[in-house]
């Protein structure tokens, strides 16, 4: 593993990120842009969930959820570590299985390449 997930903390940067190229699948949406200040090592993303995909519980599972994979995911692929990623979640996801998410998010970073 190249370098650590940290997450986006400022709403500057989720702005920033909206306007930026994104990726649509059955499960989520992925934007990604570089972000000026930025270091290299780390890799920074950050989880969206909407409130109407459900309550505190569900929406904190399908944080982890996603959180996992991207560990995953930057073990078995390259990422390019100077971009920055915003991952939104759609209600498929809950319902989804672990491996059919985990392929469909593998298959859309290949795309980033």
């Amino acid at each position: 593993m190249k370098g650590k997930i940290s997450s986006l903390s400022k709403n500057e940067d989720f702005k920033f990120l909206l306007n930026g190229k994104k990726i649509n699948n059955k499960y989520l949406t992925i934007f990604f842009k570089k972000l000026s200040k930025k270091n290299n090592k780390n890799l920074n993303i950050g989880f969206v969930t909407q409130k109407k995909i459900g309550n505190a519980v569900k929406r904190n599972k399908i944080k982890r959820r996603l959180r996992n994979i991207m560990n995953d995911v930057l073990k078995k692929i390259n990422i390019k570590m100077e971009y920055s990623y915003l991952i939104i979640s759609k209600k498929n996801v809950f319902d989804g299985k672990f491996s059919d998410i985990k392929e469909t998010i593998l298959k859309d970073f290949k795309k980033i390449k």
